[in-house]
């Protein structure tokens, strides 16, 4: 593993390189990271694209990102104030670098060392009781006051309580649009605040980008995989705080659940999670206890599941065949694809690959994929 401080900032060139690759189709971050770990550099990754998604079957050719179109948003990020910062670099969020589907490429508006302190998630009910925004605001004043930093989605409701309440100790907005497309739009003002506060706001999305339904949930993976822990104060049930502390849970997150009145829909959420084993909270107390044996261990910035592996040069027709027969609408896990197929690790991975850029495969997490 490495030390993420370690690590010396990218090149001009080699961020228009990454920046070319992420905005290129059927790229997403674990694709990224792949490819990066197979080919040694986005330009190499970038030549190899059209032949894999070939290989894969894709039904046209696949569009990569222009050089141009690269140089352009990066100027008119700088122009915003936006830096677009890749993992090992400083002012990347550390525990949000160590997941294997971080960001390649980060847009950061705002204080980057707020970015380096340790952080609380608090999310919550749009739609949230007087009484739950009361508390979202005194835990987020007291774990401000503590010394943490507040992150939360920048949503009505809760989060928004969580982020007034810590604009003068720090606070993080989580973007689901670009960093100009503010959603919701009333939120413009807040989100001025916070940055001109010395905190900051964070997106994966290029500018322009509108944030749709599915964007939420990508964006509830970084509230979660950038803090410590993660309480939800109010969540009915299926609601998009519960993805986000299911995400919490899956990335080895801390876990914490406000109770609420079982009379109450916006308690329902929360009260599960507290059957399901996340700790309960009453106080901030309660969340500086569980959190700090984790601050007293140092974040590491570890090697991808790919890094150092190789690509097959071409997998045989029999191989691919037998692989692409083994994937469907469910997820299986890549294991269990080695392993039922009698394949290489490498083989199975290099299928992957092939199929993902072709606009065929779906990449879940905890290692499971799917056919689109």
């Amino acid at each position: 593993m490495d030390d993420i401080s370690d690590n010396k900032p990218l090149t001009d060139a080699e961020r228009i390189d990454r920046l070319r690759l992420i905005r290129s189709d059927n790229v997403g971050p674990r694709t990224f990271r792949s490819l990066l770990a197979h080919f040694g550099s986005a330009r190499s990754a970038l030549a190899r694209l059209p032949e894999l998604a070939r290989r894969g079957g894709a039904s046209r050719p696949i569009r990569l990102c222009g050089e141009e179109d690269a140089r352009a948003e990066l100027a008119a990020s700088r122009k915003l104030g936006i830096q677009l910062l890749a993992p090992e670099e400083a002012g990347y969020p550390p525990r949000l670098a160590t997941l294997d589907d971080a960001p390649p490429l980060l847009g950061v508006r705002g204080a980057l060392d707020t970015l380096m302190r340790p952080m609380i998630a608090i999310v919550g009910s749009r739609n949230a009781s007087g009484a739950g925004l009361k508390f979202a605001s005194q835990l987020a004043h007291e774990l401000g006051e503590a010394g943490f930093v507040i992150i939360s989605g920048l949503a009505r409701g809760i989060d928004q309580s969580a982020h007034r309440a810590s604009v003068a100790s720090g606070t993080v907005a989580v973007l689901a649009g670009g960093h100009d497309r503010i959603y919701p739009a009333e939120h413009a003002d807040l989100l001025a605040q916070i940055i001109d506060s010395s905190g900051a706001a964070i997106s994966e999305m290029p500018l322009g980008h509108e944030p749709r339904a599915r964007d939420f949930p990508r964006r509830n993976r970084l509230i979660s995989g950038t803090a410590l822990g993660v309480v939800v104060v109010e969540a009915a049930q299926r609601s998009g705080s519960l993805i986000t502390a299911r995400m919490a849970a899956e990335q080895g997150r801390e876990v914490f659940a406000v109770p609420g009145s079982p009379l109450d829909p916006r308690a329902a959420g929360t009260n599960d999670l507290i059957k399901q084993g996340a700790t309960l909270v009453t106080e901030a107390a309660d969340v500086i206890n569980a959190v700090a044996p984790i601050l007293e261990r140092p974040v590491m910035l570890k090697l991808g599941e790919d890094d150092g592996e190789e690509l097959d040069g071409d997998p045989q027709t029999n191989d691919r065949a037998v692989i692409t027969g083994l994937l469907g609408p469910s997820p299986v896990s890549i294991d269990d694809l080695i392993r039922m197929s009698g394949a290489s690790p490498t083989v199975v991975r290099t299928v992957l690959l092939e199929l993902e850029l072709a606009g065929k495969l779906e990449r879940h997490g905890g290692g499971l994929v799917s056919l689109l």
